[in-house]
């Protein structure tokens, strides 16, 4: 039986409660249907993850979309929420199914619920991974499944059902939602990733090939993006993870883009620190947020 998805969440009203795990920045006016999402930026690593983990703190901290949450931090100053997982990516990955797991990584079988067999887990970059990016393993022995699972619902289950209830109250109130789903990408394809060792372009934006957001909306991005002066490409190498697939039904009118940023442009990749590049970065993707903000939400609810 799979667990309760809404173990861990909490609420107050109309908005979502910050917890350790979940921080959600809401606008003094929710006055557009954008959301935007960072479930990759959180950076608290407990110290019972560190130990059980054979990598120093900054090989692990390689897995992070770190500082996203800071380039997108304008999202309410024009209106939207952002909602920013604390946790780390490589702790439990929200962007993947609720159970995606490698059973090689654990002392014992794992229930029949689990997929064991996607195209992630077999790179090893499941809802729990088994490496970082460049492919080196976390941990120092075998998982225990009830830790496992009680890890996946006090984290995983808590930042969707966040996610969800701020969908939903962007549903009502306009009858749509674009939510875009924020990201950084290493500079260089990394050995699990489809363009091992390739150069990569400035910023990669993902729309299951049309199916998860209107083509307009994507082209939108595209120009104001490219206006900066930065080169932008659809869907290669990221398409869209999870939540692009799991809650993108443009049909429905319900929008979800997911927007990769090159980290070289922003940051010293090794040391894990902002470079000059960084304001730059952030201007660009404010002004990308102004745009997507100001759009009526007939462009949402019109596409067919």
């Amino acid at each position: 039986m799979v667990p309760d998805e809404s173990a861990g969440f909490r609420h107050k009203g109309d908005a979502v409660v910050d917890n350790e795990l979940i921080a959600v920045r809401m606008p003094a006016v929710h006055s557009c249907p954008a959301v935007f999402a960072s479930p990759h930026s959180g950076a608290y690593y407990s110290p019972a993850f560190l130990a059980a983990a054979r990598l120093d703190h900054l090989l692990l901290r390689r897995s992070e979309d770190a500082f996203v949450d800071e380039i997108f931090a304008a999202a309410p100053d024009f209106g939207a929420p952002l909602l920013k997982a604390c946790f780390p990516r490589a702790y439990v990955d929200p962007n993947r199914e609720p159970f995606e797991l490698d059973p090689a990584m654990f002392d014992s079988p794992l229930p029949g619920y689990v997929n064991v067999s996607s195209p992630r887990v077999v790179a090893g970059l499941g809802t729990i991974a088994r490496v970082v990016a460049d492919g080196e393993e976390i941990y120092r022995a075998k998982l225990q499944w009830d830790e496992s699972r009680k890890r996946i619902e006090t984290h995983y289950f808590p930042y969707h059902q966040a996610l969800q209830a701020l969908l939903a109250q962007t549903r009502e109130r306009f009858g749509c939602y674009l939510l875009i789903d924020c990201h950084s990408m290493p500079s260089i394809g990394g050995p699990m990733d489809a363009d091992p060792g390739s150069r990569r372009l400035d910023i990669v934006l993902g729309d299951r090939h049309g199916t998860s957001c209107a083509p307009a909306i994507t082209a939108l991005a595209e120009r104001v993006l490219k206006g900066h002066g930065f080169s932008v490409r659809r869907n290669i190498p990221y398409a869209g993870g999870f939540t692009t697939h799991h809650y993108g039904r443009p049909l429905d009118s319900l929008h979800t883009l997911q927007i990769e940023v090159n980290r070289a442009l922003y940051m010293d990749e090794r040391r894990i620190r902002p470079i000059a590049g960084m304001e730059r970065v952030r201007a660009a993707i404010t002004d990308l947020i102004k745009t997507i903000c100001a759009l009526d939400a007939a462009v949402l609810t019109g596409w067919r």
